[in-house]
């Protein structure tokens, strides 16, 4: 049984947005099950409820769920007649209140009223519409994580446009693959951005991107003084003073592309719905998060990532959030400094603080305590996305951070714009556990037969459909795409690509994806363990592991990256097997361990096992544009197995 690490106050089963809301519609605070099983057998009674609590503005229209009982995942309906402006809501309050706050790794920070913020976004819509841009049409960013792209993002969803955004540290060609993709009629770009205390010029690579997207009638540059094409404008001078105007539109309207990590091919352009992305994350934010109104939101992530989107949305329930640009981490003279983000953290009495298990081990790595040096008092609520948070982690966070909070490890994804398992006000957190299914989602797991366990792992799916579903993937045969990717393995079920477990007790373990699970003697097992085992060490900086081919088998390859001034003695490399053997089991301990200069990782943050994987099989990765650092992959290529330890 997993041990206990924070238990809510009694007092939070009566005031927590999540203990109301289970009152307002008949249900006890103590009885989380039964809710969750109303909120998956009678849907379209439970996201009206959504609606009516959030107080989302809009007409919801008479109808809120119509079954298909053909295809009752894919071509059943949220919400047929309603109407509603994404912007409109995240836009909603009172004028004198903190909207944003704006921060970087240099120390600059500021704040911006809603009032402020509405008057910005009525100029940049006037100038959208200005230059021809409408209900339906796409608009594109290249943008660092500043007030500049939350204003071009909200304008383009106030005149019923399509948003989607890159970010600036990306490469041409990465760009090309994934805003080109969608027709994109305006678009707003950097052509400078600082990061780790450098900046960097892309001028010339804006030039580049525009040429291969003949689509592009305006470019609107923040903070240029170079033209990159002629019908370049500075974001000063697009548009004009005028009144503030949301154009409503249906449920199942897009809003957002958001793009898959593309290392198997081309991304893939997902459309979600204005409907789906603003109820998935009022009930994620209001009930599971228990945000409420003064709040102050942070997470860190670039404008690329869908964090920063579910970010984004806390405006609509009045809650501040925290724009942070730059990175991190500080390389000094000194060494690293960790202190940026919770010297933000502090002077904006950040209340909810998301962040990364990478983050998070290279702060324990550090022997960073936030707790002791930061005033936190604030902070009620550390979340973490991106990957499994390993055991270990959540003793760290409460002896490092604070005792007396919610750790929340969520997973769910660029897919759903949201989460399947996330935290809950109402229930004790569990080590190394992800604590609740998400409220109106039908989560399970399923072994090899399509029957759901309990106990032992599984492929994550969802067997009832949900708002924040992919309206489709944009472009040629995007439906059968779409349907390809999630329903392929099972017929109307989804199935995520997440190898998971769910306890006893409702909580559940994300072991890794379902692509890069270790199959040795034919046992499938995830990668999570053998991770959390690396993230015990000082001496390792980072690692990957990932399953090589041998005479009709397979064998785990683990390479680590090394801190400096360590190498990967016969002697240490005892040490990483015994404590994978302990932590996991005998068959999660690698067969072979090389050490290797760089880690590969997506855009995204996230690590490329099947790349490394292909390469070291000889094969060519099929998108080396989606990599953050593809050069590294050419070590992979020459690993020997005689020459590791």
């Amino acid at each position: 049984m997993s041990s206990v690490l924070w238990t809510p106050a009694p007092a939070a089963f009566q005031f927590s947005n999540l203990a109301r809301f289970a009152t307002a519609n008949g249900f006890s605070p103590h009885d989380y099950e039964t809710m969750h099983r109303w909120s998956i057998s009678d849907l379209g009674a439970f996201w009206r409820a959504v609606w009516d609590f959030a107080g989302v503005t809009g007409d919801p229209g008479t109808r809120s769920f119509l079954r298909d009982d053909q295809a009752p995942m894919t071509r059943s309906q949220f919400f047929p007649d309603a109407s509603l402006n994404l912007a409109e809501n995240l836009l909603r309050g009172d004028d004198d209140r903190v909207a944003v706050i704006e921060a970087d790794e240099s120390g600059h920070f500021r704040t911006v009223t809603l009032c402020e913020l509405r008057g910005r976004v009525a100029r940049i819509a006037h100038g959208l519409r200005a230059a021809g841009v409408a209900r339906g049409d796409s608009v594109g960013g290249i943008l660092p994580n500043r007030l500049e792209g939350l204003v071009a993002l909200l304008a383009t969803l106030s005149v019923g446009a399509v948003w989607s955004s890159c970010s600036p540290d990306f490469g041409a060609a990465a760009i090309v693959d994934r805003l080109g993709q969608i027709g994109v009629k305006v678009l707003f770009a950097a052509s400078r951005y600082r990061y780790a205390g450098k900046q960097h010029d892309i001028s010339d690579r804006l030039a580049e991107i525009v040429a291969a997207m003949p689509t592009v009638t305006k470019l609107v540059l923040i903070g240029d003084d170079k033209p990159v094409m002629r019908t370049a404008v500075a974001f000063e001078d697009f548009g004009a003073d005028a009144p503030l105007a949301f154009e409503r539109v249906p449920f199942d309207h897009p809003a957002y592309v958001l793009y898959t990590s593309g290392t198997t091919g081309a991304p893939k352009a997902i459309v979600h719905r204005t409907g789906g992305v603003l109820l998935q994350h009022l009930k994620e934010h209001l009930l599971h998060g228990d945000v409420r109104p003064g709040d102050v939101m942070s997470w860190y992530t670039n404008t690329a990532w869908m964090m920063y989107h579910w970010l984004i949305s806390g405006l609509a329930c009045g809650a501040a959030v925290v724009l942070y640009d730059g990175a991190p981490i500080l390389k000094t003279a000194d060494g690293l400094d960790a202190s940026p983000l919770w010297t933000m953290a502090e002077r904006a009495r950040v209340t909810h603080f998301g962040t990364s298990p990478k983050y998070l081990a290279t702060l324990a790595a550090e022997g960073y305590a936030p707790g002791r040096l930061h005033d936190l008092s604030s902070l009620r609520s550390l979340l973490s996305a991106g990957a499994p948070v390993s055991p270990g982690q959540f003793d760290w966070v409460y002896e490092n951070v604070k005792h007396d909070m919610i750790f929340a490890s969520i997973s769910g994804g660029t897919e759903i714009i949201g989460c399947f398992l996330l935290g809950s006000p109402l229930h004790a957190v569990r080590r190394g556990e992800l604590t609740v299914k998400g409220l109106g989602l039908a989560v399970a797991v399923m072994d090899e037969r399509n029957a759901p366990v309990i106990g032992r792992q599984g492929d994550l799916v969802c067997t009832e459909p949900f708002p924040s579903m992919p309206l489709t993937f944009w472009g040629k045969d995007g439906d059968a795409r779409y349907h390809a990717t999630y329903f392929a393995a099972r017929r109307e079920i989804w199935t995520h690509g997440d190898v998971a477990e769910m306890s006893l007790h409702g909580s559940g373990i994300i072991h890794g994806r379902s692509d890069t699970t270790l199959k040795p003697g034919g046992v499938r097992i995830g990668t999570a363990e053998i991770y959390a085992a690396c993230e015990t060490f000082a001496e390792i900086e980072d690692c990957l592991v990932f399953g090589a081919p041998v005479e009709g088998d397979e064998e785990i390859v683990l390479c680590v990256k090394l801190s400096d001034g360590f190498e990967l003695t016969p002697e240490f490399a005892g040490q990483i097997r015994r404590a994978i053997r302990a932590g996991a089991s005998p068959r999660h301990v690698p067969h072979r361990i090389h050490a290797v200069q760089a880690v590969p990782y997506t855009l995204n943050g996230k690590r490329v096992e099947g790349a490394a994987r292909t390469t070291l099989e000889g094969k060519p990765v099929k998108n080396m544009a989606s990599l953050a650092n593809p050069a590294c992959l050419e070590e992979y290529r020459a690993l020997d197995r005689s020459k590791a330890a």
